[in-house]
């Protein structure tokens, strides 16, 4: 009964110190498609993404209500820094969803004008100013914007001294931006801007760092939920050894077996559970303790004994990495190591498979290369007695043969594709009645084939994963001096979920086998799943920058590299990466299949 009239007071109390418009919220996640171009548009920096923001604790003044619920101590605000944009994860601070939506726009315009905030004040001013001198139409929605924002503001009335000189200017910078130079001081924090960008969360570097974060280059704030939640921040610490020693208690203090105590364990105990205590959480400390080895036991188990796992082709292959940060290709930073399962057995197209890949071999055998005669040639095979009649009837006709032959010739078509398949541990996921995603990507893969080898296009298969730099796993499943056959086939239906996503690397050397082919048309496909990353700095921006790093250099040398990606989220940064015609998002991954072969038709000039 208690806690039934508890849970009622704390839902009367939350509701009237709730200060939102939950009837008029926006989330962020269905507008990122939108935001996103529209922030590169306005001159953002295109490799930043837009993310959710963890909500920050500011010291704001609150009224007994919120006070007494315990509310409006985090807000979420928007900030940015070199890898991303954060926004809000949901606005609700208007009375209407347009106006609610119209501040996410205009918080990405702003973050594209201002992308280095020095002063909050002043830095926010002249970025508004500059925003709506380039953009004009843009000021009928800011001055929407800023009506709504004032009605929300304390009123200056109930607020003395310098707090009420604070929001005085406050509210003058919103409405005339660059006439207020300097912010007084007062005591607490003013109520968030939510027109304003917001500086980044204070970052804590430790005295003591690891060797190998410092190599590895971690990204600030940790990384990004599988769901898409906002990122936290993280802190390391040093364990004070100097803290360690005996723990003094008396004896008698010690429970017996005649006091047992009776706990409730009725319900086990969810090893999940923890995660959620995080919401609530700023800063994340991790400590420096290395006695308990757990942790590195496990990495250390991640890559397969040399017994169970593919054979190795040859040492590794040294490979340079993209490093946005320093603008230059760091070079050999990446090994390669090209593996060929040897012990997959060759095999037979899958009997669910059998009727497609009939189908699409008699589709593309039409695109073989086909002999033709052609008449009136000065030399050939055979006489073309046709054109002899006309030059010998024609009394003005040159004496001399002529063209009066018929040559036969072979239209060639000149075109070479490599696909890159994506094996990362994303792809182990499971879909439903189709199987996994590797399963799709298997059956995908068998079906290319299968066509390629009707029409007979020189073509090649490869599949990637990665573990950091040092071990880019480049999976052989088909060369291009290998005929397509049972065996290329057993290797295809033998592949497995490997690792992570370093596409960078794996690209590098797919331009190198594909620009060696002679052919005059070079087409590289990849198919992947998600977007580039790994377990050290290959995430985030840095990895989306290192991979169009790669996909530039393969078109200068003459390759056209295309996505086909089953990443919902993939238009976020694909456009950027490949070109707004470099890639296709494949919604539905179970028409992936069928839909790869007819691709690469379009793509080569046919029409399915």
């Amino acid at each position: 009964m208690e806690e039934y009239i508890g849970g009622l007071w704390h839902r009367l109390v939350s509701r009237q110190a709730d200060t939102d418009w939950t009837d008029a919220e926006v989330a962020l996640a269905p507008l990122i498609p939108r935001l996103g171009p529209y922030y590169r548009a306005l001159g953002g920096c295109p490799g930043v993404g837009l993310e959710a923001a963890a909500p920050r604790s500011l010291d704001t003044r609150r009224n007994f209500v919120q006070r007494l619920a315990g509310s409006h101590k985090r807000f979420a605000v928007a900030w940015q820094d070199a890898h991303s944009l954060r926004l809000p994860p949901v606005i609700a601070c208007f009375p209407t969803p347009a106006l609610n939506r119209q501040l996410y726009f205009w918080l990405v315009g702003l973050a594209a004008q201002l992308p280095n905030l020095r002063h909050w004040f002043v830095d926010n001013q002249e970025a508004t100013r500059a925003l709506l001198a380039r953009c004009p139409g843009l000021a009928a929605s800011y001055r929407d914007l800023v009506a709504a924002t004032l009605a929300l503001r304390p009123p200056l009335e109930g607020l003395e001294g310098a707090e009420r000189d604070r929001e005085a200017a406050i509210r003058q910078a919103l409405r005339d931006p660059g006439a207020v130079a300097q912010l007084p001081l007062a005591s607490r924090d003013p109520l968030p801007v939510p027109l304003w960008l917001y500086p980044r969360p204070l970052q804590v570097l430790p005295a003591l760092a690891a060797a190998e974060d410092l190599e590895a280059g971690r990204n600030d704030g940790g990384d990004q939920g599988e769901e898409g939640g906002p990122r936290k921040q993280a802190a390391r610490v040093a364990d004070d050894p100097g803290r360690d020693g005996l723990l003094v208690f008396q004896l008698p203090s010690l429970f017996t077996l005649g006091e047992q105590v009776s706990l409730d364990r009725s319900q086990d105990e969810d090893e999940d559970a923890p995660s959620s205590c995080t919401d609530d959480v700023d800063i994340i400390t991790l400590s420096r303790q290395r006695r308990a080895g757990r942790g590195k036991l496990r990495f250390d188990l991640d890559l397969p004994g040399a017994d169970n796992d593919d054979l190795p082709l040859g040492e590794g292959i040294r490979l340079p990495e993209w490093d946005y940060r320093s603008n230059r290709l760091v070079a050999d930073y990446c090994l390669l190591q090209p593996l060929l399962a040897d012990r997959a057995e060759p095999a037979a197209v899958p009997e669910a498979l059998v009727g497609a890949a009939r189908a699409l071999r008699r589709q593309f055998a039409t695109l073989q290369p086909q002999r033709r005669w052609l008449n009136r040639q000065p030399w050939g095979e055979e006489i073309d007695i046709d054109a002899w009649i006309r030059a010998a009837a024609d009394p003005g006709a040159a004496t001399g043969r002529g063209d009066c032959y018929r040559a036969r010739r072979t239209d060639q078509r000149d075109l070479a594709c490599l696909l890159l398949a994506d094996l990362s541990l994303s792809t182990d996921c499971q879909l439903g009645p189709e199987g996994k995603v590797i399963d799709v990507i298997r059956d995908a893969l068998l079906l290319f084939a299968e066509a390629m080898a009707g029409c007979g296009d020189p073509f090649a298969l490869y599949g990637f994963s990665s573990l950091r730099n040092k071990q880019v796993r480049y999976h052989l499943l088909k060369n291009f001096a290998e005929p397509y056959g049972a065996a290329a086939r057993g290797r295809i239906l033998a592949i497995r979920p490997g690792y992570y996503t370093r596409l960078g690397a794996a690209i590098r050397q797919s331009t190198r086998i594909l620009a060696a082919q002679p052919a005059e048309h070079r087409l590289l496909l990849m198919v992947s799943d998600g977007k580039p990353n790994d377990l050290d700095r290959y995430e985030g921006r840095y990895g989306i920058e290192d991979t169009r790093a790669a996909v530039l250099e393969a078109r200068r040398q003459g390759l056209t590299p295309f996505c086909i990606t089953i990443d919902e989220h993939g238009s976020d940064y694909l456009p950027y990466v490949f070109g707004d015609q470099g890639y296709a998002l494949v919604r539905d991954i179970a028409r992936l299949p069928g839909l790869l072969p007819r691709l690469y038709l379009q793509l080569s000039g046919h029409r399915a």
